[in-house]
């Protein structure tokens, strides 16, 4: 049985093949993005040096999904985290950003937990399959399922005063939908 806890260990070996521990098998890139997408944490480790190579692999992925076109980073943020290297601040940004997604995915859960209770729409044909592309959509964005957990490393942070500002938001544009959804079922 497949221990989700702790992270799945993948050694790096000289030949620069990627060997999955947990299934005895060699892995590339795009399977570590997908157990990663699945909600699973890895741990990257070079297997002569003992170094973590986790970091490393993960930019990669993540250049490679740029590369192609999928960009999920605007150029102003790039260069926001370029210039954050070369000041003090290097040492908040880590922290911005987990509290920056922890507050996404805690928005989103609620999103996703308000639209399926006490939705008047959620009887009418096609919202289930909307609710399902939500919530895929919703796990490519957070890397699992709203409502699952934290990353490590995310230091607990929770919303704080713009939390509420922007739940306000998502409940306006939630509203908006389900208008737009209530006069298409007409």
């Amino acid at each position: 049985m497949v221990n989700s806890e702790k992270p799945l260990l993948i050694k790096r070996y000289a030949s620069r093949r990627l060997y999955n521990t947990e299934t005895s098998d060699y892995v590339t890139l795009e399977d570590i993005a997908e157990f990663i997408r699945d909600g699973r944490d890895v741990q990257i480790i070079d297997l002569k040096s003992g170094d973590d190579l986790t970091r490393q692999y993960l930019l990669q992925i993540i250049a490679e999904h740029e590369s192609r076109g999928e960009n999920m980073l605007p150029v102003n943020v790039l260069n926001d985290l370029v210039r954050s290297y070369s000041t003090q601040a290097t040492s908040m940004v880590p922290e911005f950003l987990a509290a920056s997604f922890e507050m996404l995915r805690e928005s989103q859960a609620q999103m996703m937990e308000k639209m399926t209770k006490a939705n008047p729409l959620a009887s009418m044909p096609g919202m289930e399959a909307m609710r399902a592309q939500q919530e895929a959509f919703l796990k490519a964005m957070t890397g699992r399922m709203p409502g699952l957990g934290t990353t490590p490393g995310a230091g607990g942070a929770t919303s704080g005063e713009g939390g509420s500002e922007d739940l306000d938001e998502i409940k306006r544009q939630l509203a908006e939908l389900q208008q737009k959804l209530a006069k298409m079922g007409k």
